[in-house]
């Protein structure tokens, strides 16, 4: 059985990841140990609260060198939600922060729609909401069609400089937005699998497999 590891920084709902995990058959550890994240065969970084406490946090336990040492293996990683955005190269909620620069992009805050002039959305975006599949063919969306639904809870969102590492987005009341990416080993949810029911574990499975 595979060894996966998920890291342990300060954020976020590691209990519900760990159980989505372990319900899959994965072998679990969560860490905030180097040495742990060197000897996994695949890593999540989940996450849940704002881009600068979360480098801050990666930052003070000195994780970010074994996490950036583990990708240049090209051992799978996948961030969800806040763990998603931390994957790009900054984020400017509360001032601007650096991220781990795994993939090339920002994290901005999802825009309202005032200025735009159409119709004001509700911030953060709070809900299920389904995916749109680009043509791109990945195994970790093997099982997924346009039919699902996933869980969202996010005020900001990520762009993406490569459009090629997109692998899905959302319409959230006419607004698109980028709800999953990759670029090799590197996996990105926006939305929480571990709350997203069956298909949620179907993308978990899928990862587990890689």
């Amino acid at each position: 059985m595979k060894k996966i590891t998920i890291i342990d920084y300060g954020l976020g709902n590691i209990k519900s990841v760990q159980r989505a995990f372990e319900v899959s058959g994965a072998n679990i550890i969560v860490t905030s140990n180097y040495k742990d994240i060197n000897e996994s065969e695949k890593l999540v970084l989940p996450g849940v609260g704002t881009f600068g406490d979360g480098m801050l946090g990666l930052k003070k336990l000195e994780l970010i060198d074994p996490i950036l040492d583990f990708v240049k293996k090209e051992k799978p990683i996948l961030g969800i939600c806040l763990g998603m955005q931390l994957m790009l190269e900054s984020g400017n909620e509360f001032g601007i922060n650096y991220g781990l620069g795994l993939m090339k992009g920002k994290v901005i805050e999802i825009p309202n729609g005032s200025l735009e002039g159409d119709i004001i959305r509700k911030i953060p975006h709070v809900g299920w909401n389904k995916l749109m599949i680009n043509s791109k063919n990945n195994f970790i969306l093997n099982g997924i069609d346009r039919d699902d639904y996933f869980y969202f809870v996010h005020s900001y969102m990520a762009v993406l400089d490569d459009a090629n590492d997109i692998l899905t987005t959302c319409d959230y009341e006419g607004f698109e937005f980028v709800s999953s990416i990759n670029k090799k080993n590197i996996y990105g949810l926006q939305f929480h699998p571990e709350k997203s029911g069956k298909k949620g574990l179907q993308i978990i499975n899928n990862f587990i497999n890689l």
